[in-house]
C-alpha cells in the first residue's frame, strides 16, 4: 500500500514539479555555473547504494561530506532560500517513482557516515526505503547525532496517516534536520 501511494503522488505531482524545476534550475545556473543538479550516492534500502537527486544549493567544489559538517558560506544565495523552502528535495520524486526512496522514510546517510550505519543496521531502519521526509527531520534531528537519529528512524512506523502528516508538516515549513553549520 505505501509504494503504491508513493508510486501514486509521486507520478501525480512530478508534471508540475518537473516545470517548476525548470525555473528553479535556471534560477541556479543564473547564479552559479555548473550542474544545477546535485548527485550524490547514499545509502537505501537493505544498505543497497543509490544516487539521490538535488537540487545543488552549494557552491560547486564543496566538499562531499554530511551537511552538518559543511560550512553555512558554501550555501549559495539560491541555495539559502531552496533549503528553507526544501525546494532542493523535489528532485527525489524521481528516486521515489524509481522505488529507491519513500515520500516518508527515514532520511538517507552518507556511505561515509559509519557510525550511523551501524546504529541503523542494528535498529533495523534499512528494512524500510528511505524518505524524502521523515518524523526525525521533523523533530529537529540531524545526522550529527547517529545514535538518536537511529532510534528515531527506528520509531517511524509507516502507516497512511503519518505519512499524510509528515508531508503536510513538511511542506509547511516544519522539520529542521539536515542542518548545515554555522560555526
Amino acid at each position: 500500500m505505501k509504494r503504491a501511494f508513493d508510486f501514486l503522488a509521486a507520478a501525480i505531482a512530478f508534471p508540475f514539479v518537473f516545470l517548476a524545476g525548470l525555473a528553479i534550475a535556471l534560477a541556479i545556473r543564473v547564479e552559479s555555473k555548473g550542474n544545477p543538479l546535485f548527485l550524490q550516492q547514499r545509502v537505501g534500502r537493505d544498505e543497497r547504494p543509490f544516487t539521490l537527486i538535488k537540487f545543488r544549493t552549494m557552491h560547486l567544489g564543496t566538499a562531499d561530506v554530511p551537511t552538518h559538517e559543511v560550512d553555512a558560506s558554501q550555501v549559495t544565495r539560491i541555495g539559502s532560500f531552496l533549503r528553507k523552502t526544501k525546494l532542493d528535495e523535489l528532485p527525489q520524486l524521481w528516486n521515489v517513482l524509481k522505488g529507491e526512496m519513500s515520500l516518508v522514510g527515514p532520511r538517507p546517510c552518507l556511505p561515509s557516515q559509519t557510525e550511523l550505519i551501524g546504529h541503523r543496521r542494528d535498529a533495523g531502519v534499512f528494512d524500510v526505503r528511505p524518505g524524502i521526509t521523515g518524523p526525525a527531520q521533523l523533530s529537529g534531528i540531524d545526522m550529527s547525532r547517529p545514535a538518536d537519529l537511529a532510534r528515531a528512524d527506528a520509531a517511524y512506523e509507516p502507516s497512511l496517516t503519518i505519512d499524510l502528516r509528515c508531508i503536510v508538516a513538511t511542506v509547511a515549513g516544519g522539520g529542521s534536520g539536515d542542518r548545515v553549520s554555522v560555526e
